[in-house]
């Protein structure tokens, strides 16, 4: 009677068993599982903000809080950020330096009545373009404009340089000297006063003229 009645009760768990759906083990896999298998990992990064960016905000606020920055400098809007970058900054100010570049060769060509040799004078201009390329680029990084003030001083010290040189060197050297060496020295020139500020710049060409004025050159 009890061996029926355990009989009775497996037959009637098993029925129950199936009827309910339980799980059985398989070693069957469909193609969703396959595939699921052999994805790849998500490698692109975090979606939104990391515990180190938090941590970074929350400081920034305590340090504005405290006094150590100002509070203006707590945020930075997006249309204060540059749109084209570094390098996009490089490759503009290169083409245009390059351009002058040509520009002033032409000039000096004219000023000494010299036929102008187009050859070379895009050959000098391609030579210069990887030089502005790689100098305006060094100094529109990150870490070059986390100091303005020593970047005001390079462009000053560069402007002042090449400003004088240019200068004494129409009025010293002979026409194939400033043929070659006017151009780039030039370009330099130009350039360097356009980066810095307004205080710098205009330092810069005072100081050009004061060298003209007392040594007495002629302005050309």
């Amino acid at each position: 009677m009890a061996a029926g009645n355990r009989k009775e009760r497996r037959a009637a768990a098993k029925q129950n068993g199936n009827g309910n759906g339980a799980f059985r083990p398989t070693t069957e896999i469909d193609q969703a599982g396959v595939d699921m298998i052999l994805k790849h990992p998500d490698r692109s990064g975090p979606k939104g903000k990391t515990l180190f960016d938090r941590a970074e905000e929350r400081q920034r606020e305590l340090d504005i809080q405290s006094g150590k920055i100002p509070a203006s400098s707590g945020s930075t809007s997006a249309g204060e950020e540059d749109p084209i970058g570094p390098l996009g900054n490089a490759i503009l100010y290169s083409i245009s330096l390059t351009m002058l570049h040509i520009t002033l060769d032409v000039i000096v060509y004219s000023q000494y009545r010299e036929d102008i040799i187009w050859t070379e004078i895009f050959k000098r201009a391609a030579t210069a373009m990887p030089v502005f390329l790689g100098i305006v680029h060094l100094l529109h990084v990150g870490t070059a404009k986390r100091f303005p003030t020593l970047r005001n001083v390079f462009f000053l010290v560069v402007s002042v340089v090449a400003g004088c040189y240019m200068v004494y060197s129409g009025n010293k050297h002979g026409y194939f000297y400033v043929m070659k060496s006017a151009p780039p020295i030039g370009a330099m020139w130009v350039w360097s006063v356009i980066e810095a500020d307004l205080t710098y710049a205009a330092s810069s060409c005072f100081a050009v003229v004061a060298y003209l004025w007392w040594n007495g050159f002629d302005a050309f």
